[in-house]
């Protein structure tokens, strides 16, 4: 995990399990897990969710930061605790960034994407603002609200 404590937590007080149903919508992949018990994180979960996050253009798996792995989870825990998370991007390798960025998409060049600390997603049937609202509670990193889907990051706090 590149030197990352996996005792990392976002909420002031760690919740006796981490539970997460992921949907990626490029690659059609669902996964349930239960990533963290009693404070415990499960290496061979934190894999198969890098594997689901991982660039769909490229197929290049890299680590994501624990970190917004458990923003995505206290911000759905504030929703719906069993709902299925959409998963728009998250690894992004360097050559689909500059693809994204040709195409005129409005992507940084500098993505915390390539860094495995960002996440774009979406949960059926919630408003993405009411998301973003509860992202930005967190004062965790980055959050873009955009109309299909909400960016998390667990860079500098900012909000567009």
């Amino acid at each position: 995990m590149g030197g990352e404590s996996v005792s990392a937590s976002v909420a002031p007080e760690d919740p006796p399990e981490r539970v997460l149903r992921l949907y990626n919508v490029h690659t059609g992949e669902r996964l349930f897990t239960r990533y963290c018990v009693n404070g415990r994180y499960d290496q061979n979960e934190i894999s198969r969710i890098n594997y689901l996050l991982r660039c769909h253009y490229t197929n290049l798996v890299k680590p994501i930061s624990v970190k917004v792995i458990d923003l995505l989870c206290e911000i759905k825990d504030c929703f719906a605790k069993g709902e299925e998370i959409s998963i728009i991007s998250g690894y992004r390798s360097p050559l689909y960034n500059a693809q994204l960025r040709r195409l005129g998409r409005h992507v940084a060049a500098g993505s915390l994407h390539l860094q495995g600390l960002a996440i774009d997603f979406a949960i059926p049937g919630i408003r993405t603002k009411e998301l973003s609202r509860a992202a930005m509670g967190f004062q965790a990193g980055g959050v873009g609200l955009y109309p299909d889907f909400v960016h998390i990051d667990v860079g500098e706090v900012r909000y567009w």
